[in-house]
């Protein structure tokens, strides 16, 4: 007995199971079936394949290099400084072209500064004081300009002093001019060259049309519809794409984000990928405090005794960061594959849907389960247990239709006759 137990189950793990389908005609529930087959079809299609070109391997790990160039000059002429002709090499920080450099706008000045005695700013709160023990001697002014010496400098005994300071004398200059001093960069241009390459794909390209005229560069200036493909900018032209005006900004300053976006369908072609520029003003200009870009350098020399003095730049401009973002696809068989088999699973999600609204919300219900889940005499469910061998297939199969209640075509609780037999009950 146990032998042909263990043979019955070993031989048991070969057979095939399938399941049962019950035709139900009921026509909400076939239209809601049919909707959803076709929502998902058109998800798989319209969204998965043609939006997100689903049938493609696409890779984002983009390898970038970005040089950038600024042409222009401008002459200033300002009090205790004179007159400066600002090149590229004087208003442009770093020198080296990188992709983030700030471009100058407007400065102050404090020239012929020296090393020796003075008073701190009264504007500095930890270099004033009312006595000579305020201004200790050797500690640093906090966001100061010089080493206190231990002297307070009053104008009277009531008033209230500054400390006496070792540094560079005089102390900075803090008037800002109303009006940016470069205000004529306006009319600077940036070159930004950029390569781009995508490793998984040996794609490698620049941003710089591909052209036979070598004074192209020279006469071009970039315009979304005259030439979408030329590297350089006008500083104001780039400001005004962020919304603001190159004049206002300049004053105190800003950041600039110039963002680089390669979205490249490599199945189009070499020549069908191309670059896309977007520009943002970076930094918040609603706070006063906050808003602005500034900082500080000196310029050293030897005066006529042979020591070094200083002349100490305030200066303000525009800071522009230069981002690259890109991603490449290409046709690859195993993502199309894969959406397409997700998709089809998708497709059982009707099926699914439709039998809970079969089961559970229509009034004939009870009579859906009674057809879909078969039981024996003995209440076992027999869905897995239904013999399909080759002697059980040749016995005659019923073929049963759950029709709605609706239905013309079928009066429930009306048996079929048989053949050769009249229903006499009317009689």
């Amino acid at each position: 007995m146990a032998p042909c137990a263990f043979r019955d189950i070993f031989l048991s793990a070969f057979d095939y199971k399938t399941e049962k389908y019950v035709i139900a005609k009921n026509k909400k529930v076939g239209v809601l079936y049919r909707l959803i087959q076709l929502s998902i079809i058109g998800y798989i299609i319209g969204w998965v394949f043609v939006i997100k070109k689903g049938y493609q391997e696409t890779e984002e790990a983009l390898e970038s290099s970005v040089i950038t160039k600024v042409k222009g000059v401008v002459l200033t002429n300002t009090t205790g400084f004179g007159p400066w002709l600002w090149g590229p090499e004087d208003y442009v920080i770093p020198q080296q072209g990188e992709a983030v450099l700030f471009i100058t706008t407007n400065f102050i000045t404090t020239p012929n500064q020296k090393l020796g005695y003075c008073a701190e700013s009264n504007k500095v709160p930890d270099g004033q004081c009312q006595r000579n023990e305020d201004c200790p001697e050797g500690d640093s002014v906090i966001a100061g300009h010089g080493i206190k010496t231990g002297r307070c400098l009053k104008k009277d005994r009531n008033s209230t002093g500054t400390c006496e300071i070792y540094g560079w004398c005089p102390i900075e200059r803090c008037r800002l001019p109303d009006v940016p001093l470069l205000g004529k960069a306006e009319n600077f241009t940036i070159y930004i060259k950029n390569f781009i390459r995508f490793p998984l794909f040996d794609f490698s390209k620049s941003n710089v049309l591909d052209t036979a005229d070598n004074t192209y560069l020279k006469k071009c200036l970039y315009d979304e519809l005259a030439h979408p493909y030329c590297p350089i900018f006008r500083l104001s032209d780039i400001v005004r794409r962020t919304g603001h005006d190159f004049q206002e900004m300049a004053v105190l300053g800003g950041a600039i984000g110039i963002l680089i976006e390669w979205h490249c369908d490599l199945d189009k072609g070499y020549s069908a990928c191309n670059p896309s520029y977007s520009f943002t003003r970076l930094d918040v200009n609603t706070n006063a405090i906050a808003s602005g870009y500034n900082f500080r350098y000196a310029k050293y020399f030897h005066n006529a005794d042979g020591k070094m003095d200083r002349t100490l730049f305030k200066v303000f401009g525009i800071r522009f960061d230069i981002l690259v973002h890109g991603k490449a696809g290409k046709f690859n068989i195993i993502p199309t594959i894969i959406n397409i088999g997700s998709g089809l699973a998708l497709m059982g999600a009707g099926a699914f849907f439709c039998d809970m609204v079969l089961l559970y919300m229509m009034k004939k219900s009870t009579l859906y389960r009674e057809r879909k889940f078969e039981t024996d005499k003995n209440g076992n469910n027999n869905r897995e247990n239904t013999d399909v061998s080759e002697e059980a297939v040749k016995k005659p199969s019923e073929l049963e239709h759950l029709k709605d209640s609706t239905s013309d075509e079928h009066t429930p609780g009306i048996r079929d006759l048989p053949k050769g037999q009249t229903d006499n009950s009317s009689a």
